[in-house]
């Protein structure tokens, strides 16, 4: 017996190995504005991780759409995305199970680093002081960043037009990609038409 295999993409395995651990988190953390505040070892775990591959997936994508500008900060990061992608600064993830608007990168509109960022360094480095920062809003708010990036990432990418298996708790902006079922009746994320 053979076995055929094609390129995976891995980032977005990545995006839906860290949601399902965001998801059984929502079984003890109840997502809504009164347990915002909520830090623990496990929020903190899931936080750097996911912070850490929006540095990943950031420096990936700056360079997809403008490969001449050496990015390597959150500020160039901006600078380079918000010339190439200016829709992502307005672009709003939902948790529609909780009832959730996200808009990670609205801070870049005043051309200011989204806080859940600012709060990721702050955990990362200074973890004594700053542990609280290591709380649900910020998770859910990195999640939402990276799960742009992941997007955007693909969307421009290689050929890719679907995406399967599609999220199971965060839905993309309409204009950027939607969930619907494919030939076989699985159900797949999609990037809008006027993209492809």
């Amino acid at each position: 017996m053979e076995i055929s295999e094609t390129k995976s993409l891995l980032h977005w395995n990545y995006f839906l190995a860290l949601e399902s651990d965001v998801e059984r988190l929502s079984r003890f953390v109840e997502f809504t504005s009164s347990n915002f505040g909520t830090y623990s070892v496990e929020i903190a775990h899931l936080f750097l991780a996911t912070a850490s591959e929006v540095d990943v997936v950031a420096k990936l994508l700056c360079n997809q759409v403008d490969g001449t500008t050496k990015v390597d900060n959150i500020e160039k990061y901006r600078n380079v995305l918000r010339r190439c992608l200016p829709e992502i600064e307005r672009s709003i993830v939902t948790i529609p199970r909780y009832g959730l608007e996200l808009h990670p990168w609205s801070s870049w509109l005043n051309n200011e680093t989204p806080e859940w960022w600012q709060a990721h360094n702050k955990v990362k480095h200074q973890r004594g002081e700053h542990f609280a920062s290591a709380n649900l809003m910020n998770l859910l708010n990195a999640m939402a960043g990276i799960f742009l990036l992941i997007l955007y990432y693909y969307r421009d990418g290689e050929e890719v037009r679907s995406i399967e298996p599609p999220p199971s708790l965060f839905t993309p902006p309409p204009d950027l990609a939607f969930v619907c079922p494919s030939l076989g009746g699985r159900m797949r994320l999609t990037f809008a038409k006027d993209h492809a």
